[in-house]
């Protein structure tokens, strides 16, 4: 039983169309449900949405199309919402033919199925440095927009312009939460920081020369930042800045 599921079994009986008995048993019923599916190569966490919110998201990478599919089947198979990441082409067709509304975002590299799910009080504004972290950041959108977040984007806007973030300020000053994705030296999250109210949530990228070491030069300039308010994921960790600014525009 999702969440959502136990609010709605609460207001029948609360409005009388419910009798307390019959929820007892559908709550004793969902308390005895399996709390895992062991597929044998996965064992698939069906109380995750119980303790987090959010059903288990499937990490594409190093499984076969077939293993993302069967543990997609099992998700889905609750009512619950999927979300694969580092997925391909090939992942998708292979869930499609168990999921006909599976959709896939290339850009993102995931794959998602939407369901119902509590809507985010407010706005999420998701911001890039370079058109070349546009990935990373596609992969916070998806992850926001799935977990029920109204997501803006605010793409290309990186230091070197220092304009096209300044002319954005009405923009970043309306949202609840500032996801900032940047490469290179990663300078662009305390720029932000610096102009609203709301936390920000930095992701640094492996995008960048030599000398960025994959992206360990941004990491370590977006942990040393000063301005307030900017906490950091690792790098290119789009799903994790979704996660973390879905969890606050839903509190």
């Amino acid at each position: 039983m999702t969440p959502a599921g136990l609010r709605a079994l609460l207001d029948e009986v609360r409005d009388g169309r419910l009798d307390p008995a019959d929820a007892h048993g559908q709550l004793l019923a969902a308390l005895r449900a399996q709390p895992l599916e062991d597929l044998g190569f996965a064992k698939v966490d069906h109380h995750r949405p119980l303790r987090q919110g959010f059903p288990e998201v499937v990490l594409g990478l190093g499984k076969t199309p077939e293993q993302i599919a069967a543990i997609a089947q099992q998700i889905i198979a609750r009512g619950h919402p999927l979300l694969v990441t580092r997925a391909d082409e090939a992942a998708w067709s292979a869930v499609r033919a168990r999921a006909a509304d599976a959709l896939y975002h290339p850009v993102a590299r995931a794959i998602t199925v939407p369901r119902d799910v509590p809507p985010g009080h407010g706005t999420i504004v998701l911001v890039s440095a370079g058109t070349s972290d546009v990935p990373v950041a596609e992969e916070a959108a998806v992850t926001a927009e799935l977990m029920g977040n109204r997501v803006e984007r605010v793409y290309d806007v990186g230091v070197a312009g220092i304009h096209r973030v300044l002319r954005e300020r009405t923009r970043l000053e309306s949202a609840r939460v500032i996801i900032v994705v940047a490469g290179m030296e990663g300078a662009l999250p305390s720029v932000v920081a610096g102009m609203v109210s709301v936390p920000v949530v930095a992701v640094p990228t492996s995008v960048g020369y030599g000398a960025s070491f994959g992206g360990i030069a941004a990491l370590l300039g977006m942990l040393n930042s000063c301005a307030n308010g900017v906490s950091v994921v690792n790098i290119d960790n789009g799903y994790g800045a979704g996660c973390v600014a879905s969890m606050i525009n839903h509190l």
